[in-house]
């Protein structure tokens, strides 16, 4: 683990087991098992299992990938063996001779000689890396189990019907004092974390600190405009995101009533809101926010050359709701132009190479090569290649000259957006505290707390709730 997992995973476990205590003794039930939403490569429930801990956890995890990983850590630290297999080395020679050299590579063949030689007798000839982790439950000894999905909702139905009791009785098992926990479940996961309160009579607490507020899906759908210049250019003119926006998902922000009816548009955020909550400006070195900020001027820059070069289109905002209809006429400054009621059609690009941030010429050039080459970037390749295949080296100089006195506008703006992270994120977390408020018929107590030092890990706010 890195330096910021070490003090997330340090602090919260110490963090779970406080709080499992104080639910003892102020509720008076134990929590028999702890879930953990998207648990990765599992460094939480490692810990949580281990000493002196000693907890039994239900690492939930859709990626086999990490659950693969994760055995081989729990291996590594002594929560699982590794499985001891004899081989009949003779045999292994065999079946080798019968694959012969050209099916080397090839997982058919080695099949087709283990079944030609040994038959249908139970030999393990897979490597041992392959085979899986020996765990074993002791009594006063934690415990790990995995399951693999992917959550949809916080119905936790199938995961709980799936927990190994382990040393437990049947009447204990029927008995389950399940804790919802996680560091950093992303986007809706975290609600799917917290509903789980509400939606399962197992879960007698949960414990959620959420990041990635970008991946959250809206509720709402887009936002209104009742004036007729109130920035409508802020809309996504990204068809993505407009579909996106549109889906109104009853798993998206926001969660609670209160939140979705608020003076009876309710609160809603667009991907930018949701992508600045994700910002820590207090923690931003010069050297972080020199490539930050010369990242977004090039891509200003750039996307004025696809402008002045006829690759995009200015798109102007008309009407009351700020609808946006393209210009067909030639890129040209009109007096009633304004930053309020223009934008140009969006261009996504994505990340390119490290070199390609080196300069600004070499950004360029590496944009302009990844969307005329690359499969995914179909529908820019001919025009892109029409319009700035013969840019030349002079001419990307000129503008990135032209251009570089009003970098420091460009900074100005980001950061004063990057600094409403702290107000974003308080809403977001405002919602899920309200949201399990609003079920007090269920939930006994509800609260919001910081777990993790700032400077280390800023998504540092864990949401608590504790079941009657």
């Amino acid at each position: 683990m890195n330096v910021k997992k070490t003090h997330e995973v340090t602090n919260f476990a110490d963090y779970l087991a406080r709080l499992s205590k104080d639910i003892s003794s102020q509720c008076g039930y134990e929590i028999s098992h702890y879930v953990d939403f998207g648990s990765g490569q599992n460094y939480l429930g490692r810990a949580m299992a281990s000493e002196p801990y000693n907890r039994h956890v239900v690492a939930v995890e859709g990626r086999e990938n990490n659950v693969t990983a994760a055995r081989g850590l729990d291996v590594s630290s002594g929560l699982a063996v590794k499985p001891k297999v004899m081989r009949n080395k003779k045999l292994w020679t065999k079946i080798l001779e019968a694959r012969g050299p050209d099916g080397q590579e090839d997982p058919e063949a080695l099949a087709k000689a283990i079944r030609e030689v040994a038959g249908d007798e139970a030999f393990e000839f897979r490597p041992v890396k392959e085979l899986e982790a020996e765990y074993t439950v002791e009594k006063g000894k934690g415990s790990v189990q995995y399951i693999s999905g992917r959550l949809e909702t916080g119905d936790l139905a199938d995961v709980i019907a799936q927990i190994n009791p382990g040393s437990q009785t049947e009447d204990e098992k029927k008995g389950l004092s399940l804790m919802a926990m996680s560091i950093h479940s992303c986007g809706n996961l975290s609600h799917f974390g917290i509903r789980s309160l509400v939606l399962n009579p197992d879960i007698r607490a949960v414990a959620i600190v959420g990041c990635c507020y970008n991946l959250m899906t809206e509720k709402l759908g887009p936002p209104t405009y009742k004036h007729a210049f109130l920035r409508p250019t802020l809309q996504a003119v990204n068809g993505r995101l407009v579909r996106e926006s549109e889906k109104h998902d009853p798993q998206g922000f926001p969660m609670s009533q209160k939140f979705s009816a608020y003076q009876g548009d309710g609160v809603r955020l667009n991907i930018t809101a949701r992508m600045m909550a994700c910002q820590a400006p207090q923690n931003w070195t010069e050297k972080e926010s020199a490539g930050f900020f010369s990242r977004h001027f090039y891509r200003a820059v750039l996307q004025k050359m696809f402008l002045d070069r006829g690759v995009v289109k200015k798109v102007r905002h008309t009407g009351s709701q700020g609808e946006s209809q393209a210009d067909t006429a030639a890129s040209t400054q009109d007096d009633s132009e304004s930053p309020f009621d223009i934008s140009t059609n969006p261009v996504i690009i994505g990340s390119l190479r490290k070199s390609c941030y080196g300069s600004f010429k070499s950004y360029v050039r590496g944009a302009v090569e990844k969307l005329t080459t690359n499969n995914e970037y179909k529908q820019y390749a001919d025009v892109m290649q029409e319009k700035m295949g013969d840019i030349s080296d002079e001419e990307i100089e000129r503008y990135e000259a032209l251009y570089m006195p009003r970098k420091k506008e460009l900074c100005a703006v980001w950061s004063l957006m990057a600094f409403s992270a702290m107000a974003v994120e308080s809403l977001i977390v405002s919602d899920r505290w309200t949201f399990l408020k609003e079920h007090d018929d269920l939930v006994r107590h509800a609260w919001v707390e910081t777990v993790f030092d700032y400077e280390q890990s800023p998504r540092n706010l864990v949401v608590v709730g504790v079941k009657r």
